[in-house]
This record gives C-alpha cells, sequence and structure tokens, in this order.
C-alpha cells in the first residue's frame, strides 16, 4: 500500500521507498513503530513510499515474503530496516538489495555487512557505529517531532491552567521515581499523575502538566541496549513542561542541565523535591523558553528533517549503485586488531631485552 498524502511525490520515478515494519497492529504498538510510520510518512512527500510487514500479515500493507517470491531480481526499491533484534535477519534476506539501517538504539551486538549505510538518529548511536562499522557510510538523521506537538505546544505558559503539578509515564521509569520520588512529592502537597496505558491525546496531556519526569537510566540498563533518541523529553519542552530527566545515552544528545531540562535522581532524594517544588511554583524561572527554545525545537520539525532526508536521498542515489558495483572497504575484524596490538607490544618488550640488537625482527 503506497501512503499518500494528497499530493504528488516530489521524488516519482526516483526509487521506491520501502519501510519495514513487523506489523502495524495493537501488538506491535510502541514508540518505534510511531516513527517508523512517521518516517514513512514524511518519506511520502518525497518519494512513492509503502510501509512493508514482515511478520504480521495485514491486508492493508504488502509482506515482505510474497514481495521476495515476486521480485526474484533485486530491482529498485530502497529498503529501510530499523527493527533492534530482526535487523541481522532482514539484512541477510535481502542480501543483494539496496538497504539501509535507520539505527536507534545501539548495544545489540550484531554487526553490520560492509557498505550497508547506518541512519542513526542520535551522536549517541553515530558514536557506536562509528566505533564497530567504521567503514560502513554513516549518516546523522534524528527523529522528528510531529507538527502536533509545535502547533499545540503551550511552549510560554499563555494557554489554559496546568491542573498537573507532576506527571510522569510509567513505562521505562525507575523505582526511585515510582517508589521513592512520586510518594515524597505526594506528601508534599503536589498534584503527581503516573500515567500508565494507551492515551489518544497525549499532546494535551503534556499540555496540562508544569513538571514532566522521565528517567529511563535504569530500565535501558536492564534491557542491555540503549535509549535510542528519547522524544518524549523534547515532546514535554516543546509543550511548556519543566522537564527532569536522566541523561543516559541519546538524552545526552539533547539535554544540557540546567539549561535544556535538568538532572533527575541528582544526588539526593531531598535534592530533587526541593528543585521540582520550586519548578513547580515558578515554572518560568525553570523551564526552557523564548527564542533559545524554538530555535532547538525548530531543527527537529519535520520540516526541517524533511530537508535533511531529501539531501541523502540524492547522496543515496549515488552511493548505492556505485557500492554494488567497486569494492567495499571493510572494517578488520576484532580479532586481528587485538592480535595486531599485542604482537607489535611483544616486540616492543624483545626489543628492549638486553643484548637484542634494536630494530631486529624476533
Amino acid at each position: 500500500m503506497l501512503i499518500a498524502n494528497g499530493s504528488e511525490p516530489s521524488g516519482v520515478g526516483l526509487s521506491p521507498i520501502r519501510v519495514l515494519v513487523p506489523g502495524t497492529g495493537t501488538r506491535f504498538r510502541c514508540g518505534g513503530l510511531s516513527v517508523a510510520m512517521q518516517t514513512a510518512r514524511l518519506l511520502s512527500t518525497l518519494r512513492p513510499t509503502e510501509v512493508v510487514t514482515y511478520r504480521q500479515r495485514q491486508d492493508d500493507h504488502p509482506f515482505l515474503d510474497d514481495l521476495l517470491r515476486q521480485e526474484k531480481a533485486p530491482g529498485s526499491s530502497l529498503w529501510l530496516v530499523s527493527w533492534g533484534f530482526d535487523v541481522p535477519v532482514l539484512l541477510r534476506r535481502l542480501r543483494g538489495r539496496s538497504v539501509i539501517y535507520q539505527a536507534h538504539s545501539s548495544g545489540y551486538g550484531f554487526d553490520l555487512p560492509p557498505g550497508v549505510p547506518v541512519l542513526a538518529v542520535s551522536r549517541n548511536t553515530l558514536g557506536y557505529w562509528g566505533d564497530r562499522a567504521p567503514r560502513n557510510p554513516l549518516f546523522l538523521l534524528p527523529n522528528a517531532l510531529e507538527a502536533q506537538w509545535l502547533e499545540r505546544g503551550d511552549r510560554y505558559g499563555a494557554g489554559g491552567p496546568r491542573v498537573i503539578d507532576v506527571l510522569v509515564q510509567q513505562r521505562k521509569s525507575s523505582d526511585y521515581v515510582l517508589k521513592q520520588l512520586v510518594p515524597a512529592l505526594r506528601a508534599r502537597g503536589l498534584r503527581v499523575e503516573v500515567q500508565n496505558g494507551w492515551v489518544e491525546d497525549l499532546v494535551d496531556l503534556f499540555n496540562s502538566a508544569s513538571v514532566y519526569l522521565y528517567d529511563s537510566a535504569e530500565h535501558w540498563r536492564a534491557a542491555g541496549v540503549s535509549e535510542g533518541f528519547g522524544l518524549p523529553p523534547l515532546e514535554a519542552m516543546a509543550c511548556g513542561c519543566v522537564v527532569f530527566s536522566s541523561l543516559n545515552h541519546a538524552l545526552a544528545d539533547t539535554l544540557t542541565p540546567g539549561e535544556l531540562g535538568h538532572q533527575i535522581g541528582c544526588g539526593s532524594l531531598e535534592h530533587d523535591l526541593e528543585r521540582i517544588s520550586a519548578a513547580v511554583a515558578d515554572q518560568a524561572a525553570w523551564r526552557c523558553s523564548g527564542p533559545a527554545l524554538d530555535q532547538f525545537l525548530i531543527a527537529y520539525s519535520e520540516s526541517a528533517l524533511k530537508q535533511r532526508w531529501q539531501a541523502l536521498l540524492v547522496t543515496l542515489d549515488r552511493l548505492l549503485p556505485a557500492l554494488q558495483q567497486q569494492s567495499v572497504l571493510r572494517s578488520r575484524p576484532l580479532w586481528r586488531l587485538r592480535f595486531s596490538r599485542q604482537w607489535r607490544g611483544l616486540r616492543r618488550v624483545v626489543n628492549r631485552l638486553p643484548g637484542w640488537p634494536v630494530g631486529r625482527k624476533p
């Protein structure tokens, strides 16, 4: 199913794009699916784009197995994979085709085939693949804030009353926040809401809160992978919330303690209580607002990311065919790097032995 937005994509005639997701039903509902669908919608304004499922057959989207049977030759499509643990299997199934990996969380432990481009959504993830796959083409392309966050965001406090003093989303929150900080804040008389389950209008919820708490460090440490981008704190700032957040992984890309957001779990419970209570009492003094926030958020707007996607697709149009025709650079395997390092160290030791001529090979 081609995604249509009411206008003809400007890239008609160029390589169509296929965005792979396991499925789009409630079983797969999560932030990763939302971002993938948003990416497909944004790309559809540039080129013919379709969402392809590979686990769940659906009437409204083509299924990967069917497409591969129909297209025994590689074809001209550009395939975009992103779903964490599924990436190695998908890359093997799409071998010989033009594939790009949109990398969110890092730390899954797999290696990439030589020549597969990586589209990192954060500098944290870019650095991970810059270390693990330094000869693969690497690009930085953040996720976008959907227009609703920027159009409806009450960034200057001029809207209606904020009936929630402190908002917490239960998923990914630490035991510290849920079992210590939330009860202590409530004991001080603050109106604290812990949101759990699906919310139809998150923008309205965020616009109803004065302070937003996000503490995902323990969640991702236990999962063994990283916070790939960290949209919730950005969404909260766009809605005028004072943000207290952990600074793990990609959150350190965007949050500067004391300027754009504040660190949660900063030293002691009492210190957190004092700062959060002060932020509720005087939001203007604690939150980032005005031109500084506008300049920060515009870089993550869909219009800005659309321009960056357009430039990237032009680069990929030149790069991917060349990679199929030329010898692809390969990274040296880790075992060889370590062996070479140990061998050089051994030679230095031998050269220092009494009576051994300097520079003589052992």
